[in-house]
């Protein structure tokens, strides 16, 4: 390979992963180039396991068979590898008396030298070139080894690229999660909670003989189990249980009605701001932290009161849900402690950017406070972060690799 290959090769590395797509396949793509360019006789690419404790292969380029076995995995602290990925992250050439694959000494006919190129990122290595010489007194000249300098940087830079990638694939995978979770925990799991009441009171109608009583509970049971199926049914097909009709407020004088039939809790509604209205996302996730407070009272509270005040302060939306039943436990629980419903609360509001408190209520019971900002866009429910800007855009070739002189032709094998 020619001198002019070596400013050709890094632009088009640098476009390649501008370009985006199969970071792998990209890596072997250019492997076969490098090892030409150094005079090597083979090569492999290796990437950081998961656990950071061994190096793993994943594209190789003329290894002989009988090395392949040995070279798939390698342990991170071994040999020249072992040296590449330890301190400033620079290049590392084996020890011509005692060559490394696999921690071992190859087989004879094998190769006599090893060199190691760190693919890192802010001195972190995430990866490696490992080039294979039969020449025991194999070098580089200075323009070759600032050439691999500059790959190493570079594909540092990809794997880092990738790797917050997959971070972020796995945090919007959980944050999926959990977002179905409490779309079950608001929709079909209360309708269950609602039909296992239901069951009691229609064995006790059945025990005493009242069978008006008992068609009506089954009547309701119907209507709440398909309820619950809809529901359902609206989860797997997208994801998210159905508005109510008329957004939160109308949602609010439904869970209010069937309080008051179902419980005997009267409930009073009192909104000071009729003319707010909220779009789609946060009249959701509005209704849904109102009906999970309702239901906090019917099944926790033992209240006989409760009172929802909706009104508006500064550029905040404040909706207070008071009862007048027995009040904060000793020790509240969150989500993890068993009280899953006042977890998801908490986490409906922060998307909003807004908060809920759960507080001990003057004269007696329990107070949840939602308030959230008002008067602007809602944030995207599962943004990832933006990545940092050196990760967006590659580095420039150095001006000293514009004008290298020409390479040694590689040995033939």
């Amino acid at each position: 390979m020619n001198a002019p290959a070596l400013p050709g090769l890094v632009a088009e590395l640098s476009a390649g992963l501008a370009a985006g797509g199969d970071l792998p396949a990209l890596l072997q793509r250019f492997l076969a180039p490098v090892v030409g360019l150094c005079g090597a006789q083979a090569g492999a690419v290796r990437m950081l396991s998961a656990d950071g404790r061994r190096l793993d292969l994943i594209a190789e380029h003329a290894l002989p068979a009988a090395l392949l076995p040995a070279a798939r995995s390698v342990e991170r602290d071994c040999g020249v590898c072992g040296r590449a990925t330890a301190g400033a992250a620079e290049l590392a050439w084996s020890d011509p008396a005692a060559p490394c694959v696999k921690g071992h000494r190859p087989a004879p006919g094998s190769f006599a030298r090893v060199l190691a190129v760190p693919l890192a990122y802010r001195g972190q290595v995430l990866g490696l070139y490992n080039l294979f010489f039969d020449r025991p007194d194999a070098a580089l000249s200075e323009p070759v080894a600032a050439l691999l300098k500059t790959f190493g940087e570079l594909l540092g830079l990809a794997l880092h690229k990738e790797r917050l990638e997959r971070e972020q694939l796995r945090a919007a995978v959980l944050a999926e999660r959990q977002h179905m979770a409490a779309e079950l925990h608001d929709s079909v799991a209360q309708s269950l909670y609602f039909a296992k009441m239901r069951l009691l009171l229609l064995d006790a109608a059945i025990e005493r003989g009242d069978s008006a009583a008992a068609h009506g509970y089954c009547t309701e049971l119907r209507g709440v189990i398909g309820q619950a199926h809809a529901g359902l049914r609206e989860l797997l097909t997208q994801c998210r249980a159905p508005a109510a009709p008329g957004g939160f407020r109308g949602a609010l004088e439904a869970s209010r009605a069937g309080l008051q039939q179902a419980l005997q809790i009267e409930v009073e509604v009192e909104d000071r701001v009729p003319e707010l209205q909220l779009d789609g996302e946060r009249d959701l996730q509005v209704h849904r932290i109102v009906q999970e407070a309702l239901a906090n009272v019917a099944r926790h509270a033992g209240a006989r009161h409760a009172w929802i005040t909706i009104e508006r302060r500064d550029d905040a939306l404040e909706v207070v849900v008071d009862d007048d039943g027995c009040g904060l436990p000793a020790a509240p629980q969150g989500a993890e402690g068993g009280h899953f419903g006042l977890g998801i609360m908490r986490e409906r509001a922060a998307r909003l950017g807004g908060r809920v408190e759960v507080l001990p209520r003057a004269g007696g019971g329990t107070r949840v406070r939602l308030r959230m900002p008002v008067g602007l866009a809602p944030p995207p429910v599962h943004e990832a972060p933006a990545l940092p800007q050196d990760v967006r855009e590659a580095p420039a070739l150095p001006q000293a690799m514009q004008e290298a002189p020409a390479l040694p032709q590689a040995r033939a094998a």
